[in-house]
């Protein structure tokens, strides 16, 4: 039913795709960043789940009120990750790869945006991460839960949150396209 085995394997700057029958309701049919894979585990953030909060709701002081926020994933919910493309804009900036970067600092990336100098294809924020302890993502590789693929930008910041999962699953290949027509729920079918 699902295509041969993909060969990617997880490294800080790829994308992972949950397969489309996870049950693990935070994970169902997420896109993962990663922005952090070694000897340590690995930390990552959900693209496609956004939550019913703007940025200046949660930091009442920032003043652009359309700044979207998204559910990064269970680990530490309490706390505010960004990515982003500014780079060397931005001090203390955490290179991910292929032009990416996390963290660094906010107030500058918070000036970038409100002058207007940075926008929503270049910055994405997110209440808490994903995280894995060291072998923990290798087995659930191993039991087939993710499919690694190489990140895009126009995947990571597309302004439609409903199609990242989909165009994620497109960017493997054709052989997996038929994923996209899968139900969410297998009994459904």
């Amino acid at each position: 039913m699902f295509p041969a085995d993909n060969r990617l394997n997880p490294k800080q700057g790829r994308l992972l795709i949950a397969e489309p029958f996870m049950g693990e309701e935070h994970f169902k049919r997420a896109v993962i960043l990663l922005a952090e894979h070694n000897e340590q585990g690995s930390i990552g953030f959900m693209l496609n789940k956004p939550i019913d909060l703007k940025l200046h709701e949660a930091i009442p002081d920032f003043s652009i009120t359309d700044t979207q926020l998204f559910f990064g994933g269970p680990v530490q919910r309490e706390q505010l990750f960004y990515i982003h493309t500014l780079g060397n804009l931005v001090e203390d900036s955490l290179p991910i790869g292929n032009g990416l970067f996390w963290l660094g600092d906010f107030e500058r990336i918070r000036e970038l945006i409100e002058s207007e100098r940075a926008g929503h294809d270049q910055v994405r924020f997110f209440v808490g991460y994903a995280g894995w302890e060291y072998k923990q993502l290798e087995r659930e590789l191993a039991e087939k839960s993710w499919y690694v693929a190489q990140a895009k930008k126009q995947i990571i910041f597309n302004p439609d949150s409903d199609k990242i999962w989909e165009n994620a699953v497109r960017s493997l290949g054709k052989e997996y396209e038929m994923m996209v027509n899968f139900p969410e729920n297998p009994s459904f079918n």
